[in-house]
Order: structure tokens, then sequence, then C-alpha cells
């Protein structure tokens, strides 16, 4: 029911780099250096790649897997901006029409980035992802179904890789029931622990979140583009209790252990934390998502794929 031929197999999780002091908004970018050394620690176990975005950021990844001939195949996403202000966001979602009218120039180009580098790196990029989080009810970057179709049918008339749109559960049950015949595959997005899930329910609710979509369109394959947990929290959108290591390795072995039975692509959230994210409250979930601290040390889920790291920490410490 999950799976399909257009999609390869083999462990996947998602990238964005950026580390202190660098951003998506200010534009400072990871270096290639850095980028060198993420995707060789990655590459021990990870054989596939989520990217966010087209920038300069995306253009690194596909040029280090590429000059370094690494065993990763990418996802390759393009971010769009907001089209509609959405007033039920609820750290702001309004914006000028001046600005939306920007936004839209913006997505326009970024989706003409979206097909340049799918087609330079068609051998690296295994297929694209129109868009992320862009439908659901609290965004800040809402963009309209209708566009949200003729984006992606733009963009699948110029490439060759399936196409695809990433997105909470929750809009899939209705509201992007128009966009779904457009699409190769629904790529869907599964947190149990923002829903104040304990982890003996968390893996049942992932597994009812996704039967749900798949229910509703027999048709279409279905993979999980984001499902992970945080190990850090001030209580805001989760309790702070649950936001551990020893969670976070629990529920990200019974989540791989599900989904490579079912055969189901998953994508874990995420490689690495990134402190850009969210308020500037150090213990801001947002910040905590990695199986790797921004300082690239292994956290519990990953500590004994590398233990060899932990061991050098260690007697450096």
């Amino acid at each position: 029911m999950h799976s399909t031929p257009l999609l390869p197999t083999g462990n996947a999780i998602c990238y964005s780099g950026y580390r202190e002091g660098q951003s998506p908004a200010t534009r400072v970018f990871p270096s290639v250096a850095q980028i060198r050394e993420d995707l060789h620690l990655l590459a021990r176990h990870w054989q596939l790649l989520r990217l966010y975005d087209c920038s300069v950021h995306a253009e690194r990844v596909l040029q280090v897997i590429e000059e370094d001939g690494l065993p990763l195949r990418v996802m390759l996403g393009a971010y769009l901006g907001a089209e509609l202000s959405n007033p039920g966001c609820p750290w702001g979602g309004v914006y000028t029409e001046p600005q939306l009218a920007a936004n839209r120039r913006e997505n326009d180009a970024e989706l003409r980035r979206l097909v340049a580098l799918a087609l330079r790196h068609r051998d690296t990029v295994f297929s694209v992802a129109v868009g992320n989080e862009a439908t659901v009810d609290w965004t800040d970057h809402l963009v309209p179904v209708p566009r949200m179709i003729e984006c992606v049918r733009w963009v699948k008339a110029r490439v060759p890789q399936p196409v695809t749109f990433c997105e909470n559960y929750v809009p899939w049950q209705d509201r992007l029931a128009p966009l779904v015949p457009e699409l190769d595959f629904i790529s869907v997005h599964t947190y149990p622990v923002w829903e104040h899930k304990p982890i003996h329910e968390a893996l049942d609710y992932t597994q009812d979140n996704v039967a749900s979509v798949a229910r509703r369109y027999p048709g279409t394959p279905v993979v999980i583009t984001e499902a992970g947990w945080c190990t850090r929290s001030n209580g805001r959108g989760m309790r702070a209790e649950h936001a551990v290591q020893a969670l976070q390795a629990a529920y990200v072995r019974e989540l791989m252990d599900w989904t490579r039975a079912e055969g189901l692509l998953c994508f874990v959230f995420e490689a690495f934390d990134e402190p850009w994210k969210g308020s500037d409250d150090p213990l801001e979930p947002e910040k905590h998502w990695g199986l790797f601290t921004v300082d690239r040390r292994p956290k519990l889920a990953v500590a004994d794929l590398y233990a060899d790291l932990l061991a050098a920490a260690g007697a450096h410490a």
C-alpha cells in the first residue's frame, strides 16, 4: 500500500546544516567544508537526505555529494513563502500586500531554481517537493491550494523526478484532496510529542496518522517526510519531561523498526539541532530535534552508531 517503485529505499533523514550564527533568514550559510563534514558523518548510516530549499545550502550539498562520490541521494525541496496572510498563526502570519506580492515572485524564482537543480543533478535528486507545511492551519507561510496545484503542475511539466508536497497529516484529510491527483506520492508529517502523547502511545499515534491518509487515498503512495522527537523543551507546546534523549532514542528505534518492516520510506527529523529556529530561549523546542547536537555530538539515539565519536570526545574532555 505504501511503497512505490518510483522511490528508493534506505535510511532517510532530514538535513539542514545551519550552525551557530547561521540561518536561512540571514542567508549566512554553512560553508562547503562544514557541509562536507556533515555529509561524511551522515553517509556512514543514511543513504537518503531531505533538503528544504534551493538556496546556496542545497547547491553546496549537491556539489559535495557529487565531488566526493558519496552514496547519498536527495529529496530536493522548494521553500514557498506566504502568498496569503494567516491570522490563525500563533507567531505571526500577517503580511502587507506588497510583501505577499514579493513572496509570490520569489516563490516563482524558487521553483525555477528547483527545476534547474533537479535537472543538473538528476542522478542525485530522486524526487522534488514543492513546498513544506504551507497549508496547515498554523502555518506562517500560507499558500492557497489552487496555487499549490498550479505550482506542482508547473514543476511536473519540467522535471523527470517524482513530485510531492510535504505537509502535516491533518490537511491531507480534506483540504488537500484536490492536490493529491497532481502528485506522484503524498508526504506526511507526524509528531506525537507535539500532540502531548506519552512514549507508550507515540508509535501507535504515528501509525494512525499515516493510516488515516493512506485510507483516504488508496491509489496514491504515502511516505513520511518528517517524524521525530524533541530532546529539550521549555514547556511550550510540549511537556518538558517528554523532551529528553532517552525518549527520542526509544521513539526513533520503534519508528525505524516499523517503517522498515512495512517497506515505508521515512525521513527522521532531523540530523542536527538548529539554534536559529524559534524564539531566543535556549530551551525553545524548535531548536532541539537533531539526532546530533549543533556541535555534531551524537545524542543517545545514535550513540551506538557513532561510539567512536563519543569516545574521541571523551578523550579530549
